[in-house]
């Protein structure tokens, strides 16, 4: 990069990480440091929202998903707006006439101490893991990209989020979202109209392609229970996963309980129910259009080019070179169909039309079959090597093409998002270990002061556990969807917690508790035996519709444990 990106980079970090400190610095209570003085309005709270959801994945995964797979991820979103309309009906209110810290001290209230404290754990256990992936995932790509060391990237995005985090708390976390939101999305949509106006065809030619190599596949009505994202699976899998991520995951909880009142509460959350999908609509269409892109400008063979460049280096460097050649002529001859069809669809020429796409279609198999061959060699010169590409596309993209300065500010993008989604999750473990364990099991009667030091202390120590889970951490397949199956994990079962306090008010404590133990197993059952052979048949199931089997489990075993367990009843709030 050049010095004006670097200038661009490191300046726009050190400003949002000052600005948060000294906006929020001096004495405070611990109800100022875990609500943030209650004094944050509805699009603050929206754009703190959209912040600690929109990780650097988020921006690095997602254009490399419609790069590969096309649009259809938008679909995982549909259920959103309802589920936040659900949210705001039922959850916030609950919350807010009970004045709440965390979402768990309502589990108390309507069952007892160990079911609070199994949901607080849940939520610790996968939100602790969560906060590695969040530092972990933009750290190994930017690593790579601009030559850092991962483990040094680690401490340095860490760090940054710790000192302004443990320094001002909730409040400080807001306020530097609304910068961090600006400078994500500002950064994008720059990019966007960048790499439509770097194309060498029309945006309506741009469309046509795109179209017919199946990238703009955002509905899909075809109902598969082991596909991840379609129509059925965004409205009802979805769902659940977003009621549990936004009704009951205190990083997000405690975003809205800032709120000065609770209309101001509800407007964020439905701010986010119908701005998240524009928002993600944008970021896989410019993936779209650098997927165009490429189809008249000569893409890597590999776009982790660290690695092809060892390979380069190796005593493989000649196969490399001639498979390299390969690529190119592939190409050439697929860029001269592209530009064919284009004009057969000028021509509304239907039957030459089809005919060159099924000649694009073969000739996209051969390059693939290509760069599968690379990866076997990166494998065979380097058997640790990281061959998916995916998360590295849009970023290789944009240092290869984009002008200066440009290249810096998306790479304050991703570490923007990093800090601001990591900030969120450090700020809800903290306050969920010193209220919901700490304070309540450990130590239940000290000063105010005493508390707040331990909130702090206890913000810094997952810091730091995030930052030691990122640096011995592996990638997965995909990082956007190592994030949410992560949550798919245990989001069901505590969602059912929920669910069953809200509205099966005749369930007690044991029995909700023991059925969330059973439910919880019955999922990593499920996940564990994915790709397993049943009866002769294979089990596969997409890992969002782990959300409503969780959920469903735990009500469906707390009902019949209810049955079979007499007792008094416990009088619900």
């Amino acid at each position: 990069m050049s010095t004006l990106d670097w200038v661009v980079l490191f300046g726009t970090l050190a400003l949002i990480a000052t600005y948060g400190i000294y906006k929020t610095y001096g004495p405070k209570s611990l109800d100022s440091y875990l609500r943030g003085k209650n004094s944050m309005n509805w699009w603050s709270i929206g754009l703190s929202i959209m912040a600690t959801q929109a990780s650097a994945i988020t921006f690095l995964s997602t254009p490399g998903q419609a790069y590969e797979d096309g649009m259809r991820f938008i679909q995982f979103y549909f259920g959103l707006p309802l589920a936040m309309i659900i949210i705001s009906v039922v959850f916030i209110p609950i919350y807010y006439k009970l004045k709440v810290y965390t979402a768990y001290e309502f589990l108390e209230n309507r069952f007892d101490l160990k079911t609070r404290t199994l949901a607080a754990l849940l939520f610790i256990i996968q939100r602790g893991l969560a906060a590695g992936i969040t530092i972990y995932a933009p750290a190994i790509i930017l690593s790579t990209l601009l030559g850092w060391n991962l483990t040094a990237t680690n401490i340095l995005i860490g760090s940054v989020v710790i000192l302004y985090t443990v320094s001002g708390g909730t409040e400080a976390v807001s306020i530097t979202q609304k910068q961090q939101m600006a400078v994500m999305m500002g950064g994008m949509i720059l990019a966007g109209i960048i790499v439509i106006q770097m194309l060498p065809i029309s945006f309506q030619e741009a469309m046509h392609v795109a179209g017919k190599m199946d990238k703009l596949n955002m509905v899909n009505f075809e109902f598969d229970i082991s596909d991840r994202y379609n129509v059925w699976s965004g409205m009802t899998a979805a769902v659940f996963l977003f009621l549990s991520y936004f009704g009951t995951d205190q990083s997000q909880v405690q975003r809205y309980l800032s709120g000065q009142t609770l209309s101001q509460s509800r407007m964020g959350l439905i701010m986010n129910g119908f701005l998240k999908i524009p928002m993600q609509f944008i970021i896989l269409f410019i993936g779209v259009m650098v997927f165009v892109f490429y189809q008249f400008f000569l893409p890597p063979v590999v776009f982790n080019t660290v690695q092809t460049d060892k390979l380069r280096q190796s005593e493989y460097a000649g196969e490399f070179e001639g498979l390299e050649a390969d690529y190119a002529e592939n190409f050439e001859k697929s860029k001269a169909s592209y530009l064919d069809m284009l004009d057969a669809i000028e021509q509304e020429d239907l039957g030459r039309e089809t005919e060159i796409r099924d000649k694009l279609t073969i000739l996209k198999s051969e390059q693939k079959a290509i760069r599968d061959e690379v990866k076997d060699l990166i494998v065979t010169n380097d058997p640790v090597a990281e061959t998916r590409d995916t998360d590295y596309v849009f970023m290789r993209f944009v240092m290869d093409n984009l002008p200066k300065g440009i290249i810096g500010l998306l790479f304050a993008v991703i570490f923007s998002a990093a800090m601001s989604s990591t900030a969120s999750e450090l700020n809800a473990l903290g306050s969920t270990t010193t209220i919901d364990l700490y304070k309540r099991s450990i130590k239940k009667e000290a000063s105010d002061k005493h508390y707040l030091k331990s909130s702090k202390l206890f913000t810094a120590f997952w810091g730091l556990g995030a930052i030691l889970f990122a640096t011995y951490a592996s990638l997965f397949e995909n990082l956007i969807q190592a994030v949410n199956l992560l949550g798919s994990l245990f989001y069901g079962t505590i969602l059912g917690i929920f669910l069953v306090a809200f509205f099966m008010k005749w369930v007690k404590g044991q029995a909700v508790f023991i059925a969330a133990l059973l439910s919880q197993a019955l999922v990593l059952f499920v996940h564990f035996s994915n790709g397993d052979l049943a009866d002769g048949n294979l089990w596969d199931i997409g890992f969002l519709w782990y959300n409503p089997i969780g959920c469903l489990a735990v009500m469906l075993f707390a009902a019949v444990i209810q049955l079979v367990i007499p007792g008094k009843p416990t009088s619900p709030e």
